[in-house]
C-alpha cells in the first residue's frame, strides 16, 4: 500500500512539473554576454505555451506572450555602448507560478561573428608567441562565445556555449584570429567587444549555406540532391565526420539568428580548393544568404584570403579576390606573407587578426585609414609595355626587400615568362624582352607565390592575373592531407 501511494505521488509530481515549463532564453543570453550597441536587440527563447514573459534590461521592460509552441521574442530598443556590468532578467508568469532567469555582467558594445573552417577554429594556444600574448590578455571587456559543434538536417533553434571574458587563464581556447581581431578592435574603439565563434575544421562553404540559399543557383542544386537522394542517417549530431551540405548552417548559424551583430569575420576556402570556379558564385551567394536571413541589411562581411600552401591553387585566392571586388560592404585580408608552404595551418595569426581589424575600423566604423594592400584594378597596353593601375595604394607603392618580383607576362599564346616590373607612381609597368605584344600579366599566380608588392602602410598586395576569364575549367584535383 505504501509503495502504491509513493508511486501515485511520483506520477502526480511528474505530471505537474511537465505541465509548466521554465522560461528559457537562447543560450546567447547568458552571463557575460555582449549586446550590440545602437541597434534593435532581439531577445528570444522558449516557455510554456501562452506563458507571459517579461524581459528587463537597462531600464527597459518588454512583455510578450509565448505562442502555442512556447516560443517568444521581444526586441529591446537601441542602446548606447556601456561598460557597466548589468543584469538582464527574463521572467515568466503562468498560473501564479513565476520563474526567473538572470544574465549577469551584461555589457553593450560591438558584436561580431567569427566563422569558417580550421584556420578560424585554430586556438590561440597553438599560435606563434601565444605564451607572450596570453600574459597580457587581461581584457575583461573582450568576450568570446564558442558555439559547440552541431550538424543538422534542418535549422536548429538554440546552441550550446557560454560567454567567457578574456584573461590569461581563458584565452588559450579562443579562436586566435578572432582574439587578435577583437583585441585590436577593443583597443582602437575602447568599446566592449563580443566575438561569437562558430567554426569547424575541414568544412566547405556549401556546409555553411542554407538549403534555400543553395536552391537559388541551379548550378548548386547537386548539393541539395545529396540530401534528398541519400540523406544522412542522423538528423542532428555533434560528430564532425557526419558532414553534408547545409549541416553547419543549420546547426551553428541559424540558431544565432537574429542576434544583433555588427558584422561577420570569415576564414574559409581551403576545403573548396578543388572547385575554384564554383567558389566564384558559391561564396558570394553564401554571404547574401546570411545577410538575408539575419535580417540586418548588408552588414560588413570581412574575410581572409587563404594563405599560400603547396596544395592550394591560386584560382581559389582569385575567387576570393573577385568576391571582394563584386560584393558590396566586404573586405579581404591578404595573407600572402604569413603562409606556410608545408602547413595548411600557419601559426602566425596575429597579422591576420590585425588586418581584419583595420578593415573593420574603415568599413564598419568609418575611420579614414588604409585597410588593404594594393588592389589590381585595370591594365593598359602600350606597345611592349603593360601598365597596371591599382586601388588602395595608400601613400605609395613599394617593393619590399629589393626589386619587384613575382610578375610574369604573356602574348596571345598565353605562354607566361618572367617579367621586369617597375613602380611608376601609383602604376606598375611590366615588360619582357621576350614578349613584343603582351596581352596579359600575372602576379604571384602560383601555389606558393614569391611577390613583394606592398603599400607604404605595410599591407601586401593580393596575387592576381589580368585574364581571369581564361579559367574555363577546374584545375586538376590534388591529393590533400586531412584537415582537422
Amino acid at each position: 500500500m505504501k509503495t502504491k501511494s509513493f508511486f501515485t505521488i511520483m506520477v502526480f509530481c511528474t505530471l505537474t512539473s511537465s505541465a509548466w515549463a521554465e522560461v528559457k532564453p537562447n543560450a546567447l543570453f547568458s552571463d557575460n554576454a555582449v549586446l550590440q550597441q545602437n541597434a534593435k536587440v532581439p531577445v528570444w527563447g522558449t516557455a510554456a505555451p501562452n506563458e507571459n514573459v517579461t524581459v528587463e534590461f537597462a531600464g527597459q521592460k518588454k512583455n510578450i506572450t509565448a505562442d502555442a509552441q512556447g516560443r517568444w521574442k521581444v526586441t529591446l530598443d537601441p542602446m548606447p555602448a556601456s561598460t557597466e556590468p548589468r543584469n538582464l532578467t527574463i521572467s515568466g508568469n503562468l498560473k501564479s507560478q513565476i520563474s526567473n532567469f538572470k544574465c549577469s555582467s551584461v555589457l553593450v558594445g560591438e558584436v561580431w561573428v567569427c566563422s569558417g573552417q580550421s584556420n578560424m577554429a585554430f586556438p590561440l594556444a597553438k599560435a606563434a608567441n601565444w605564451n607572450t600574448e596570453a600574459r597580457s590578455a587581461n581584457y575583461p571587456k573582450l568576450r568570446m562565445f564558442k558555439v559547440e559543434l552541431v550538424n543538422a538536417l534542418a535549422p536548429e533553434t538554440d546552441v550550446v556555449g557560454k560567454w567567457v571574458e578574456s584573461s590569461p587563464a581563458t584565452v588559450k581556447d579562443f579562436s586566435a584570429v578572432g582574439y587578435f581581431f577583437g583585441r585590436d578592435l577593443h583597443k582602437a574603439t575602447g568599446l566592449p567587444v563580443g566575438m561569437i565563434n562558430s567554426s569547424v575544421g575541414g568544412t566547405p562553404a556549401e556546409f555553411w549555406t542554407s538549403a534555400s540559399g543553395l536552391k537559388k543557383l541551379p548550378a548548386l542544386h547537386g548539393y541539395l540532391d545529396m540530401l534528398t537522394k541519400k540523406p544522412p542517417q542522423q538528423a542532428k549530431s555533434n560528430n564532425p565526420f557526419n558532414k553534408f551540405p547545409t549541416c553547419y548552417f543549420n546547426g551553428m548559424v541559424a540558431p544565432l539568428m537574429p542576434y544583433a551583430i555588427k558584422g561577420v569575420v570569415w576564414y574559409q576556402g581551403e576545403s573548396n580548393n578543388g572547385k575554384p570556379l564554383e567558389y566564384r558564385t558559391l561564396f558570394p551567394l553564401m554571404i547574401a544568404d546570411w545577410r538575408e536571413k539575419w535580417g540586418q541589411g548588408d552588414f560588413p562581411f570581412l574575410f581572409v584570403q587563404i594563405a599560400p600552401y603547396k596544395d592550394d591553387c591560386p584560382e581559389l585566392r582569385e575567387a576570393q579576390f573577385l568576391t571582394w571586388k563584386k560584393t558590396p560592404n566586404t573586405a579581404m585580408a591578404v595573407t600572402v606573407d604569413v603562409g606556410d608552404a608545408n602547413n595548411i595551418h600557419p601559426t602566425h595569426k596575429e597579422p591576420v587578426g590585425q588586418r581584419l581589424a583595420l578593415a573593420a575600423r574603415a568599413l564598419a566604423y568609418g575611420e579614414k585609414i588604409e585597410y588593404s594592400g594594393p588592389e589590381y584594378d585595370s591594365m593598359k597596353v602600350d606597345k611592349n609595355r603593360v601598365m597596371l593601375n591599382f586601388k588602395h595604394v595608400g601613400s605609395g607603392l613599394v617593393a619590399k626587400d629589393g626589386p619587384l618580383k613575382g610578375f610574369t607576362i604573356a602574348g596571345a599564346d598565353k605562354k607566361f615568362v618572367d617579367a621586369k616590373a617597375e613602380i611608376q607612381g601609383a602604376m606598375i609597368v611590366v615588360t619582357s624582352d621576350q614578349i613584343a605584344s603582351p596581352v596579359a600579366v600575372r602576379y604571384g599566380f602560383t601555389n606558393i607565390p614569391e611577390g613583394n608588392l606592398w603599400n607604404k602602410q605595410g599591407l601586401p598586395a593580393s596575387t592576381f592575373r589580368t585574364d581571369p576569364e581564361s579559367l574555363t575549367q577546374e584545375p586538376p584535383k590534388v591529393k590533400k592531407p586531412p584537415q582537422p
